[in-house]
């Protein structure tokens, strides 16, 4: 179900935005669709790599669990 919402931008912004869609074969709304799942898709990207940044500090990654990997790691350069 798509809800229509108004917003205030400034005319500058505007003509980009339009050049933008013109640009893409989008239309205004399909743009600012488009941005906004952008946005929130790296906004929850943010939010896991601080996650993960907040388990390693509780928990720090223990240098005996690097060297068990060392011997199986492949890096395709033979």
């Amino acid at each position: 179900m798509l809800k229509t919402v108004q917003i205030t931008i400034p005319r500058q912004l505007l003509v980009k935005i339009d050049q933008a869609a013109a640009e893409l074969k989008t239309s205004r709304s399909g743009l600012a669709r488009q941005a906004f799942e952008e946005t929130l898709f790296r906004l929850r990207l943010a939010q896991m790599a601080q996650q993960d940044a907040e388990a390693y500090a509780r928990q720090p990654q223990d240098p005996d669990e690097i060297v068990a990997w060392e011997s199986v790691q492949d890096w395709g350069d033979a």
